[in-house]
């Protein structure tokens, strides 16, 4: 059954013809400029768990699509690999950032991204007309791995096991370059499988980061729970140089669960992609907005 077109809110209604049009142009050079690009979004944090944001989210990934830009997701999924290993009276314990995956965790890891959040995303994206074909690392050999050897932050000489947690040893992507040029929007879970077929539970943000690099796109966009990167005072660092990020490693304001996600980024960075955002996903379509105009809705890391 067609969905029905959900009405504009009633302060939508209320701007003039004239600046509608005018809010429409001034998205012309960015589509014009990002037409063909491939743009990785790492989707996770409340934008994927607040039904408002999902329906945005799906929306803005459509548009994109539309207009002829080429979005691949890469999705997380921490709060629902919580709540069903808590179902099974397990609790997630995590090192440095990491979760802990033994081998029951790894299982309940699969049917989770895999499965359920997976599908949940191809579903939100096809109602609003979009095409969207749910993969894992296994799909094509997308994502190979082996097991994360974690050094321990302050003492080089601890390392941590962390289970079945992979880094990442090769990404082939065939299969996501096959379906972007056949018009699908690829929905990566990240997933991936080591030499003797075993699964391996790797960091969402590093699959993005790692895809970004490998399909040479124009953006990495990541979205999560907070304004984007901030300083000691807590103010927006909205445009960061790679060396710039170093130095906030250095000086301990970036840590806890943004290392990962910072790391990623500035490899991605470092490797050719050309721009890497942190993004508020609370925002409504700020997504959208940080394509498709020249306001801020998060950091900007430039490779140098």
């Amino acid at each position: 059954m067609a969905q029905p077109v959900p009405a504009p809110s009633s302060d939508l209604l209320n701007i003039a013809p004239r600046d509608k049009a005018e809010i429409l142009a001034q998205a012309l050079p960015y589509i014009r400029k990002f037409h063909g690009k491939t743009l990785v979004i790492k989707y996770g944090g409340n934008a994927m768990t607040d039904p408002a944001l999902q329906q945005d989210f799906a929306e803005d990934i459509v548009l994109l699509k539309l207009v002829g830009m080429n979005p691949v997701v890469v999705h997380g999924g921490g709060p629902q690999i919580d709540e069903a290993l808590s179902r099974l009276g397990k609790k997630g314990t995590f090192i440095q950032g990491m979760r802990v995956t033994d081998e029951e965790t790894m299982e309940v890891v699969e049917w989770v991204l895999g499965g359920e959040v997976q599908q949940d995303i191809v579903g939100l994206i096809n109602a609003v007309g979009g095409k969207a074909v749910g993969l894992t690392g296994r799909d094509g050999g997308m994502i190979r791995a082996r097991k994360l050897k974690m050094i321990d932050k302050d003492d080089p000489s601890i390392e941590h096991d962390v289970g079945q947690v992979g880094e990442i040893t090769a990404i082939d992507p065939a299969v996501v370059k096959a379906l972007q040029d056949d018009q699908f929007i690829p929905v990566v879970s990240p997933i991936g499988f080591g030499e003797h077929n075993e699964s391996y539970n790797i960091n969402a943000d590093m699959v993005a980061s790692k895809l970004a690099t490998v399909l040479q796109a124009e953006k990495l966009m990541l979205l999560t729970n907070t304004p984007g990167v901030l300083d000691k005072a807590g103010k927006l660092l909205t445009n960061l140089s790679a060396r710039e990020i170093d130095e906030l490693f250095a000086d301990g304001t970036i840590s806890g669960g943004m290392l990962p996600k910072i790391a990623g980024a500035l490899d991605a960075a470092k490797s050719g992609v050309n721009a890497v955002h942190i993004i508020d996903g609370r925002v409504p379509h700020a997504m959208l907005l940080e394509i498709l105009s020249d306001q801020a809705y998060g950091t900007m890391i430039r490779s140098h």
